[in-house]
């Protein structure tokens, strides 16, 4: 998945929750602009700062090789 598609994804969520996007800042505790870099799929963005605003919109992060369905249910692991 690209920085952008993740922007995508982060501003239809904020939407459809109705969030302003500085109250999605306050919720991440990050400011306004990282918010709309975010959703704008600006590149060299902090990891820890976008997951903190992903995690406050309901996300979470699950990594796995590429076409893997879902890792927890994997016996592998």
């Amino acid at each position: 998945m690209k920085l952008d598609q993740v922007g995508r994804i982060a501003r239809a969520a904020r939407r459809r929750q109705g969030l302003r996007q500085d109250e999605l800042a306050a919720l991440a505790g990050v400011g306004n602009r990282f918010v709309s870099e975010l959703e704008n799929g600006k590149p060299g963005l902090e990891f820890g700062r976008a997951l903190r605003v992903l995690n406050s919109l309901g996300f979470e992060l699950r990594i796995g090789p590429r076409g893997w369905q879902d890792i927890e249910h994997d016996e592998r692991f």
